[in-house]
């Protein structure tokens, strides 16, 4: 069993790794012509990784990554209560920036191996 000195440094090497694949899909976004508007923006203790703007739409954006696929795909992980969470935090999002009529989706991208997919409108939620 890991000491508890391993398990910090594992915990703050995974949030790293996160944190540079949030970095990426930025990347990703801003040279396929999105706008950034916001990263790691936060409702409590909700947190939307990316929201990024094209053509009128707003998108809500969970960056996932794996190694490898041993334990599943990294999209597998964002389950129905990350779902609501993201959800929550889009409707704050929303309430807080004064939008009205806007089109929004949420996507998910993953990173297995350093992969980059992109899912758009990965998820609906009920409005």
């Amino acid at each position: 069993m890991p000491s508890s000195n391993q398990k910090k440094s594992y915990t703050k090497e995974n949030r790293a790794k996160g944190k540079e694949y949030e970095k990426l899909a930025g990347e990703y976004f801003a040279q396929n012509g999105y706008k950034i508007l916001e990263k790691n923006w936060q409702a409590g203790r909700k947190e939307i990784d990316l929201i990024v703007t094209k053509e009128n739409l707003i998108i809500f954006v969970e960056v996932k990554s794996a190694s490898s696929k041993k334990f599943g795909h990294p999209s597998e992980r964002v389950d129905q209560k990350k779902i609501k969470n993201l959800s929550d935090a889009a409707n704050q999002y929303i309430l807080v920036h004064n939008l009205t009529n806007i089109d929004m989706r949420f996507d998910v991208i993953t990173f297995i191996e350093g992969t980059l997919e992109h899912y758009e409108n990965a998820f609906d939620v009920a409005e």
